[in-house]
């Protein structure tokens, strides 16, 4: 039986590949700090990557590591990789040219690429469980989205999609050397979002616009590092230019349906499950 290691198998999209995966009894192992693999300590690779044949890989943020460990990973036998990278990668301007913000999955995208063995590369935009379980959540609980994201809107893609969606390029022939675009089915305002997420809630929450300046200066004030500030700010401004409104066809070229629509989201959501995340969440896995 094929052996499939899922990066970040704790994570939003991680945690529920896991499970797809094992309700099709397949053979999986979770590689995360709490169950042993540490991207710092290159140490663990092996042992993550010991006799695993496929790789679900969510880049590690901090340092550019996935070159080095998907050439361990050929050199150990693993013949198939998807990865979890970001849209908006190769728009010019996202995310105002912050290079903390895309180099990372340049890099990994690069890395792949160069692989002499089947790859996949996926690239949601802004996960709708980031209202819910993410970085947005404690905000909605709150009751407040102060957020510098204007009037623009984006695409919100259900992390239940990426999961099927990596699960299929994971098991399935067909996905080799493709690159799929994940997005949700319509483009909404914050304020949209806040209308969508009071309704099915019963609880008021409200879409304050704020600047750039604005959102770093309270941030900060709350305990964020700048570097964090400006780079969660410069990502949102992305939606404020208007970049993340297409509506990309990833989830329906691979699942042969249309993506779960925002609304199907709010209505499935757990509102009031978990604490408020840890600055160290991020929008995209």
């Amino acid at each position: 039986m094929t052996q499939i290691l899922v990066l970040g198998g704790t994570g939003k999209t991680g945690r529920r590949i896991v499970a797809r995966l094992r309700r099709q009894g397949k053979d999986v192992r979770v590689g995360a700090r709490s169950h042993g693999f540490d991207w710092t300590d290159r140490g663990t690779w092996d042992t993550a990557l010991a006799g695993s044949e496929a790789v679900y890989l969510v880049p590690f943020d901090g340092e550019m590591l996935t070159r080095p460990f998907t050439q361990r990973a050929v050199e150990l036998g693993v013949e198939r990789i998807v990865l979890v990278s970001g849209r908006g990668v190769d728009v010019p301007g996202y995310g105002n040219g912050n290079e903390a913000v895309g180099g990372v999955f340049l890099d990994a995208e690069a890395a792949v690429r160069e692989l002499d063995i089947a790859w996949t590369i996926l690239r949601p935009g802004w996960f709708s469980q980031n209202f819910s379980e993410g970085f947005f959540s404690d905000w909605v609980r709150a009751g407040e989205l102060r957020l510098p994201a204007g009037d623009g809107a984006a695409t919100f893609v259900d992390a239940e999609d990426i999961a099927q969606v990596a699960v299929a390029t994971l098991t399935q022939d067909g996905h080799a050397g493709q690159i799929y675009e994940l997005s949700g089915p319509r483009a909404l305002t914050m304020a949209e979002v806040a209308a969508e997420i009071s309704a099915a809630t019963g609880r008021e929450l409200r879409y304050v616009p704020v600047t750039h300046e604005e959102f770093v200066t309270e941030q900060t004030a709350q305990g964020w590092p700048v570097e964090d500030a400006v780079g969660f700010a410069d990502l949102v401004e992305s939606i404020r230019k208007g970049l993340d409104t297409r509506v990309s066809d990833g989830v329906v070229r691979v699942l042969g349906r249309e993506a779960i629509d925002f609304a199907e989201f709010v209505k499935n959501a757990e509102w009031t499950a978990g604490p408020p995340p840890s600055r160290d969440a991020k929008p995209f896995h």
